[in-house]
């Protein structure tokens, strides 16, 4: 989201007064996703995969349960950039398969492992993606979908751009958020200090305060991609964390 000035994220610094899309911390997910809901990085068990999934290191891997069968992985040019490339990854009996790369926007300040309010920095992990929402109508998707106008936003991002319709479809990222809720519900399991609202969302040409944001044609693709019964994760962060 947007810090000074707004910059879509998420909620906090919305027209709406809700939290913006930039901080955020772990939740639960489906059975068997604990460690990426929770956004823990020393667990989890290595998933019984016969082809690479992206370039992912092993400790990266090991987050991803065994029973996920979509993969959406953000690679960030650096630590400190605010550009990315999104890929969708579906599990095959071959293996994983890539989807078309998507260009992304993260936070202003790039990643981080330790993600805190305020800090203009996406957190990096494994996340599971539950819930979706937006101002516009639900396109077709398989994700419980929230449409309200409390996803309108407005105002200008940091580079001066309009964020008007960021919010027109967001995917809510599994950090510090109760999974089956809207992804405007504000409830932060591990405190606000550590953020909330970290979604994904509409790309306004701009960073984020904390999400990770697509072009609208690729976010529908992706609202309508995802299967909860594939138990769908994210997998987020700089090239060189995610490499590890």
């Amino acid at each position: 989201m947007s810090a000074a000035p707004p910059a879509a994220g998420a909620p906090d610094n919305t027209a709406s007064g809700k939290t913006a899309a930039g901080n955020a911390a772990p939740g639960t997910g489906a059975p068997g996703t604990e460690s990426a809901a929770q956004g823990r990085t020393d667990a989890g068990a290595y998933p019984d995969t016969p082809a690479p999934l992206g370039n992912l290191g092993p400790r990266t891997l090991a987050l991803i349960p065994g029973n996920v069968r979509q993969v959406v992985v953000v690679t960030g040019r650096g630590r400190d950039a605010n550009r990315s490339e999104a890929v969708l990854y579906r599990r095959t009996a071959s293996g994983w398969k890539a989807g078309t790369p998507w260009p992304a926007h993260n936070a202003l300040n790039g990643w981080t492992d330790d993600h805190l309010a305020g800090d203009l920095r996406s957190p990096i992990g494994v996340f599971t993606l539950s819930d979706a929402g937006g101002l516009l109508p639900d396109p077709g998707t398989l994700l419980p979908y929230d449409e309200s106008p409390e996803f309108s936003i407005d105002g200008t991002g940091f580079r001066g751009e309009p964020l008007a319709g960021s919010f027109d479809y967001v995917v809510a990222i599994d950090y510090n958020r109760v999974p089956g809720t809207s992804p405007l519900d504000r409830t932060r399991p591990l405190g606000a200090d550590r953020g909330g609202g970290i979604w994904l969302h509409v790309d306004h040409d701009g960073p984020t305060q904390g999400c990770v944001s697509l072009e609208e044609q690729h976010m529908r693709q992706l609202l309508l991609a995802l299967d909860p019964e594939q138990h769908p994760v994210i997998v987020m962060g700089d090239a060189g964390s995610l490499s590890r």
